[in-house]
């Protein structure tokens, strides 16, 4: 059954090869309307998801990705349409150029195919991936979470449906037949069909993708993202982006789950963001040196390689940039990393030193994200150095070929 959906998936992408640029964008619209006008039932089945999270514990990060309601679903729609309102990213000339054997060659961007995404829990990830993939014209094959299972369903049938009113092959967006583990265990190896594999889950799935596929793959690892206040930091800047960074949505992998303090200013700062920390009522963990100045738990090194996804924090009192870069380096993931100053040498030092996707002078860890860069949204935020690195939007979903002119050249 796998063989026969993703032979059919490939066979799809031929047809997508011939949809010019403003037809595609004309069919995402329909797809932004078509959500729009299928709220009630979404948020239907979406009730059905949350009733069994309920039932089955499911954390409050989780219970909060998983839900929708006409905001979020109106969120969605949007989305589609800032996707369709981007440039065309295939067939672009990215460079070119004469040889000495008179051949014009030229650089040419092109679609990957066939690209399977595995995640968990949000179903907006079903309309933003889909969407991305049809404008950079890939087929996506997706396999959403268990929990997410009646509101994945639904948002794919709304987007097939469009698909189909359109003469288009309804398995140019697709949920995998088989959801189960075994079903993922064959979808990563099926080289034959699928190009690319995009991980965005647990440490545990992209463990297991990273390790077993055949096909290759992007990781969207765990974002294990960190804010420094340095000493020449606006302290009440500081204090408003650290709140922001780990408060505004704790469950996502953007926040922020350790904050670094300059020693320097541990005195004065610490009590006024524990002050602020606790009206949001996070939990907070510390090294000794900050238990010095504040009271609460000590912070292990576990602690500190822990993605929360929750409203709890670490703190520790570093000595400078030079300390915060040494702990970063420790125990960043490559995600998403903040420094908070008004000394120009030493948010240099800290951009240039960091190795994460995203380094952050002066604004919150919040804004990784493919909707916050202007990419209309993503497919994940790659943890990799290879193919795409951070917010994978519509640019990261395509490869490239050379087209070679000649005019009778023999070697």
């Amino acid at each position: 059954m796998m063989e026969k959906f993703l032979s059919e998936a490939k066979s799809a992408s031929r047809i997508l090869n011939t949809l010019s640029g403003r037809e595609k964008n004309r069919i995402l619209k329909e797809m932004a309307d078509a959500l729009r006008d299928s709220t009630k039932s979404l948020i239907t089945e979406n009730a059905k998801d949350m009733a069994d999270g309920e039932k089955n514990s499911l954390s409050s990060a989780l219970m909060d990705r998983l839900f929708l309601d006409e905001g979020r679903i109106d969120a969605m729609a949007v989305a589609i349409e800032e996707i369709a309102a981007l440039k065309e990213p295939v067939g672009r000339v990215l460079d070119g150029w004469v040889t000495e054997d008179d051949l014009k060659i030229e650089k040419v961007s092109i679609p990957i195919g066939v690209i399977g995404i595995i995640y968990e829990s949000r179903p907006n990830v079903t309309s933003d991936t889909a969407a991305l993939c049809f404008k950079s014209s890939n087929v996506c094959v997706l396999k959403g979470g268990k929990e997410a299972e009646n509101s994945n369903k639904a948002i794919a049938e709304v987007l097939k449906d469009v698909l189909i009113k359109n003469d288009l092959p309804s398995s140019l967006i697709s949920l995998i037949p088989d959801s189960s583990r075994e079903g993922v265990a064959k979808l990563i190896k099926m080289d034959k069909y699928v190009d690319l594999i995009i991980p965005r889950g647990g440490a545990g799935l992209i463990k297991y993708v990273s390790e077993n596929a055949t096909v290759s793959v992007v990781k969207h690892d765990k974002g294990q993202c960190h804010t420094y206040i340095d000493k020449d930091a606006k302290l009440d800047d500081a204090i408003s982006i650290a709140i922001n960074a780990k408060v505004q949505r704790p469950g996502v992998c953007n926040s922020m789950e350790t904050l670094l303090v300059d020693s320097a200013i541990a005195e004065k700062a610490l009590p006024l963001l524990k002050e602020e920390f606790d009206k949001a009522h996070t939990v907070l963990k510390g090294c000794a040196n900050t238990q010095h100045f504040i009271q609460i738990p000590h912070a292990s090194d576990e602690d500190y390689d822990t993605e929360y996804l929750a409203n709890i924090l670490n703190i520790k009192v570093v000595n400078g940039v030079d300390g915060a870069i040494e702990h970063i380096v420790k125990f960043g993931s490559g995600h998403s990393e903040a420094i908070i100053t008004e000394n120009i040498t030493a948010a240099e030092e800290f951009l240039n030193a960091i190795d994460a996707a995203a380094v952050y002078v002066n604004a919150s860890t919040r804004f990784t994200d493919g909707g916050a860069f202007g990419f209309g949204a993503e497919v994940g935020i790659s943890t990799n150095k290879l193919h795409a690195r951070g917010p994978m939007g519509i640019e990261g979903l395509t490869t490239y070929k050379f087209k070679i002119y000649g005019n009778g050249q023999v070697r």
